[in-house]
C-alpha cells in the first residue's frame, strides 16, 4: 500500500480518540476552557451520562466574532505563540486540539459574546463540519452544547459503561476542579437533578463541605505554613513552593488512596510519590491497610513543572 495522507475526517477521529476518552473527558477540556476564560460561574448539564447531551455554560470572556470558527481549527490556541511559551505554561489548556476533537465526534452548537460586543455568534458543527453560523443575541459568556457523543463512531460509543458509572467519572472532574478553583462556583445537574454545587466563596473548606458534607469536613484540618523562625534554611526553589490544603485527623481514613486527592498549580495530579508522602505522614497511626483523608494544593514556578505531556 502506497504511503498517503489521511483524509481530514480520518485524522480528526484519530485524533479525538486521543483527547475523548468518555464524557468526562469533554467536561475536562470544557471547563478547563471556561476557567483559562475566566469564568466566576460555570454551570454543567448532562443526561444519559453525557452520553446524550453535555452542556457547559460559563460566564468568562466568550469568543470574539472574527475567531469563533477557527476555535474549533485543529492546533488552534489563544495560549501559545512561541516555542518558549511550553517552558512557563500558565493556563489549564494550551494544545488547541479540545474542540476539534469534540466536534469531529459529536454534534456541537457553540452561543458566545464577549462582553464588549453586542451581537454574539451561533455556530452549529456535525462531525467536524460547519452546518451553520449566525449572529445571536446572549448573555456575556459561552453556552457549548454536546449532543449524541460518539454517534458516528459506534466502537467508542460500545467501550462507554452504564449512564450512572459515566455520571460519576463527570461528577469527580467537577468536584476536583472546583478543589483545585474554589473562587469559581461550580453546578452540575444530571437528568434534571443538582449534583454538586459550590458557592465560589473563595473558601475551600466550603468546598469540602458541599463535597464531604459537614460532618466529614469538620474532621479535616487546615495545612498551616510553617513558621518563619526556627524553621530550617530552604533552597531557593523549596522557598518558591507553598502548600495548603487539609488533611483529616487519624481517626478519618478509608480503604484506599483515593481520597488523597494532589493538585499542582490548580491542575489535578495524580503522583504515587506524593501520595506516599502524604501518607508516611500517618505512619503508625492508623489502622493496617487504611488511608488518610486529604486535600494538597502545590504552588511552584510554571517553569518548573512540565504539564506539555499525553493529555
Amino acid at each position: 500500500m502506497p504511503i498517503r495522507l489521511l483524509p481530514p475526517d480520518v485524522a480528526d477521529k484519530i485524533a479525538a480518540g486521543e483527547v475523548v476518552e468518555r464524557p468526562a473527558s469533554v467536561v475536562k477540556e470544557l471547563l478547563e476552557n471556561s476557567i483559562d476564560a475566566g469564568a466566576t460561574d460555570i454551570r454543567i448539564e448532562i443526561r444519559d451520562g453525557g452520553r446524550r447531551l453535555i452542556r457547559v455554560a460559563d460566564n468568562g470572556g466568550g469568543i470574539p466574532d472574527d475567531q469563533v470558527t477557527l476555535a474549533f481549527a485543529r492546533h488552534a490556541t489563544s495560549k501559545l505563540s512561541i516555542v518558549e511559551d511550553l517552558d512557563h505554561i500558565a493556563t489549564l489548556g494550551f494544545r488547541g486540539e479540545a474542540l476539534a476533537s469534540i466536534a469531529a465526534v459529536s454534534q456541537v452548537t457553540l452561543l458566545t459574546r464577549p462582553r464588549d460586543q453586542a451581537m454574539g455568534q451561533f455556530l452549529s458543527l456535525e462531525g467536524g463540519q460547519i452546518r451553520r453560523q449566525e449572529g445571536r443575541g446572549g448573555p456575556a459568556g459561552t453556552v457549548l452544547t454536546v449532543e449524541n457523543l460518539f454517534y458516528n463512531v459506534p466502537a467508542r460509543l460500545k467501550f462507554l459503561r452504564q449512564p450512572q458509572t459515566e455520571t460519576g467519572h463527570i461528577h469527580t472532574a467537577v468536584s476536583h476542579y472546583a478543589l483545585a478553583h474554589p473562587t469559581i462556583r461550580f453546578h452540575l445537574t444530571a437528568d434534571g437533578r443538582v449534583l454538586f454545587q459550590s458557592t465560589g466563596n473563595g473558601k475551600l473548606l466550603d468546598v469540602l463541605i458541599a463535597l464531604y458534607g459537614l460532618e466529614m469536613a469538620e474532621q479535616m484540618l487546615e495545612i498551616q505554613p510553617p513558621a518563619e523562625h526556627g524553621a530550617p534554611e530552604a533552597s531557593a526553589l523549596e522557598a518558591s513552593v507553598t502548600v495548603r490544603g487539609f488533611v483529616g485527623v487519624p481517626a478519618l481514613h478509608r480503604a484506599t488512596r483515593s481520597h488523597i486527592v494532589l493538585f499542582c498549580n490548580h491542575r489535578w495530579i495524580q503522583d504515587r510519590s506524593l501520595a506516599h508522602a502524604v501518607a508516611q505522614a500517618y505512619h503508625t497511626l492508623l489502622p493496617v491497610g487504611r488511608h488518610p483523608v486529604a486535600v494538597v494544593l502545590l504552588e511552584l514556578p510554571a517553569g518548573e513543572v512540565d504539564v506539555n505531556v499525553h493529555p
